[in-house]
């Protein structure tokens, strides 16, 4: 029996692998496990958008709270202690759907916590590719906080593809300058003048 069908039993009452709902993108790893499992639970109880709510909420808090998090994280801390601090985060702050509560509790158990804001963020990218939606990342070395230049480089962005686009833009000052954008892990656009660098710099140390 797969790990992956052990999981989805802890969600739905399937007892095969061919009852499960697929997702509409294939994903892999610790967190396409877990995904796979809660996308078939949570199709099957009509709740996909609840869930997907859910988990932002979750992984909000996971991000934004450090000593929330660093308690979920600490390996000295047992599954018991973070069971009962879970049920009292779901059930009194973010109120969540039992779905998701069972998912991160079941996540505690198999101290496969760590992976939780993965598959948060996966579980995001199946439901965009579901509404036919892709998260497109736009990353410079400083803001753009001009509002024309960010409709143009939107509506440049919209040229590579005919799906809806949901752009977040980040910064990292490594890059130097230029910009580098990634479609969903789908395709990669590396314009930066770091990456410019690079190549110059493997070019001079060739050998004449």
């Amino acid at each position: 029996m797969s790990k992956a069908l052990n999981i989805a039993r802890s969600y739905a009452t399937a007892t095969s692998a061919s009852k499960m709902v697929k997702p509409p993108v294939a994903v892999f790893g610790v967190e396409g496990k877990y995904t796979n499992a809660l996308y078939s639970a949570a199709a099957k109880a009509k709740s996909l958008d609840a869930i997907e709510n859910d988990l932002k909420r979750v992984l909000d808090t996971f991000e934004k709270d450090a000593k929330f998090r660093d308690f979920l994280l600490n390996p000295l801390v047992n599954v018991a202690q973070k069971k009962q601090v879970l049920t009292n985060v779901f059930s009194n702050k973010l109120k969540v759907n039992p779905l998701t509560s069972n998912l991160v509790t079941l996540m505690a158990e198999n101290n496969r916590l760590k992976y939780l804001p993965n598959v948060a963020k996966t579980f995001a990218r199946v439901m965009a590719t579901s509404r036919g939606e892709v998260d497109c990342v736009v990353i410079t070395a400083k803001p753009i906080t001009d509002e024309s230049q960010k409709k143009e480089l939107e509506s440049a962005l919209k040229g590579f593809t005919k799906k809806k686009l949901n752009i977040t833009m980040k910064t990292d000052p490594s890059i130097i300058g230029g910009l580098m954008v990634d479609f969903g892990g789908e395709h990669f656009i590396d314009m930066s003048i770091k990456s410019k660098v690079k190549m110059y710099t493997d070019l001079i140390k060739q050998p004449v």
